[in-house]
């Protein structure tokens, strides 16, 4: 359920699923519907990314107010200039520094919302492959991240066999921006634009400063910046594989992290914006970092992106992937496209002495002690131990019902090796974790390459290779091909056999994607 806090709110009631059919008191219903409750607070989708220079809505802060007690959002200008504030009533109001506090204020009605939900899921894509399930079934459901992932849709569609809940909320509740001047505090009407004149001062970075703060779906607010498309990338490739890479690695980079946020631009739509500027989506940070080899590299790569069949690419990348590539299903839920499979990143002599699928754990550790051949090797995390104990087995959730931890072994491996399923068994009970679960509960492991030994009767001793999932382009497995003299083509075609560069303003508009 959403983590708004509502204190006049009644708890959520929680409908039950039976025999794959969501029992409701009036009976089932078979179908969306017009009239029903809505799903959740009302929200924009964003414009699609589309055309030569499309206009791409970033996130720097989300669900404000953020932290107890509730912080006010604090946004200075750089030096010399200054913000000019204008909301959507027409209030305008510019200085060198704007204060907006939160205050919670009665709604003139209350606000029900109703929704059947799959979830939490560990990732955006694990939940949009559900998405996808139900969607098949008629159903047009929005995955969104309250918290972790989830998936909604009307409690009028049919669960068919999904795992769904049905959530209700009430709330009397909303949280209002109030703006500190020196004529007293103001309050502000959403969505509010903000303009910097000469660049927003932002965690120690400078951004040009085209910012919106407006609702989500979850009754709190979000920070948003405006951005020209390769504006944003100028934020993103320095900070993704870092200035110094060879020039193909960082075209290669660039034309990746312009495919991803083209394909991927709906993963926030439910909230009014495109991108997340973290983890969950890629790391956006000061634009104005990218000049020299990073700013070539943009202007060599401009509007190009990489396409199988005319469309986007799932253009996935991760710091290391040990030497082998992993398919997109051993990394999260769903089908694997044809350009994400599992192949050894390895010269030709290499592959000769090691063949996939890599099924045991002693092939496993074949790879593992011996790197001969295998590229991206002076990555720091390209081979790497950690070591679990029972205690750091028993906090996770989930795992409060198995006893003491006996047992850690790998269940079931990916044709890579990746561990698919890592079960603890316990002295009461056990706990298994899928797929991208396994990193999302054991942040302390740098991959799901790795074998599993026991190291006392309390702890084991975890012997990996590579860092992040490892599927798509290995960014020091890049680096390196790069160094040998590779052309961004090759490197792409690598990591993404069948796939061809097209520019991105001859494709086909984003409904038709």
């Amino acid at each position: 359920m959403s983590q708004i806090p509502v204190p006049a709110s009644p708890a959520p009631l929680i409908g039950l699923v039976a025999g794959g059919l969501l029992v409701l008191a009036g009976g089932c219903r078979h179908a969306t519907r017009a009239g029903d409750v809505p799903l959740h607070w009302p929200t924009q989708p964003p414009a699609p990314l589309q055309g030569a220079t499309p206009t791409v809505l970033v996130s720097l802060a989300d669900r404000l107010p953020a932290g107890e007690p509730r912080a006010p959002l604090v946004l200075d200008a750089v030096r010399g200039g200054s913000l000019r504030l204008i909301d959507a009533a027409g209030l305008q109001r510019q200085a060198p520094q704007l204060r907006i506090r939160w205050e919670r204020r009665p709604l003139a009605r209350p606000l029900d919302l109703e929704r059947l939900v799959l979830g939490p899921f560990p990732s955006y894509e694990s939940a949009l492959a559900q998405a996808d399930r139900w969607r098949q079934q008629g159903v047009s459901p929005v995955v969104a991240r309250p918290g972790d992932w989830e998936v909604w849709a009307p409690a009028s569609a049919p669960a068919a066999g999904l795992p769904a809940r049905l959530e209700r909320q009430q709330h009397r509740e909303r949280w209002q921006p109030v703006l500190e001047a020196p004529g007293g505090a103001i309050d502000l009407t959403g969505p509010v634009r903000i303009e910097a004149t000469a660049g927003l001062s932002w965690r120690g970075g400078r951004h040009p400063g085209r910012l919106l703060l407006q609702p989500d779906a979850y009754g709190t607010w979000t920070l948003i910046e405006r951005l020209p498309f390769e504006t944003y990338l100028a934020g993103v490739v320095p900070h993704e594989i870092g200035a110094g890479s060879p020039p193909a690695a960082l075209r290669a980079q660039a034309v990746l992290a312009r495919t991803w946020a083209l394909a991927n631009q709906r993963r926030f739509a439910v909230d009014g914006y495109h991108l997340c500027s973290d983890t969950q989506c890629q790391v956006y940070s000061e634009p104005g970092l990218a000049d020299g080899p990073v700013g070539q590299a943009l202007k060599a790569s401009t509007g190009q992106v990489l396409v199988w069949k005319g469309r986007p690419v799932q253009g996935v990348y991760s710091a290391s992937n040990g030497g082998v590539i992993a398919g997109f299903d051993e990394a999260w839920a769903g089908a694997a496209p044809p350009y994400l499979q599992p192949a050894l990143d390895a010269d030709p002599g290499r592959s000769r002495l090691t063949r996939l699928p890599l099924k045991d754990d002693a092939a496993v550790t074949r790879l593992l002690s011996d790197p001969r051949g295998l590229r991206g090797q002076d990555h720091p995390r390209f081979r790497w131990q950690r070591r679990l104990t029972a205690e750091q087995l028993q906090s996770l959730p989930g795992a409060d019902g198995i006893g003491r931890p006996l047992r850690l072994l790998v269940a079931d491996r990916g044709p890579s090796g990746r561990a698919r399923t890592l079960r603890i068994e316990g002295s009461e009970g056990g706990l298994t974790l899928r797929l991208d679960q396994i990193r999302r509960q054991l942040p302390m492991l740098p991959s799901t390459l790795f074998t599993v030994q026991a190291d006392g009767p309390s702890a084991w001793l975890v012997t990996g290779g590579g860092f992040g999932h490892g599927a798509g382009l290995s960014q020091a497995g890049a680096i390196d091909l790069a160094r040998r003299g590779w052309s961004t083509e090759r490197i792409l075609g690598h990591y993404f056999p069948g796939t061809r560069l097209q520019p991105l303003k001859s494709l086909p508009p984003e409904g038709s994607l």
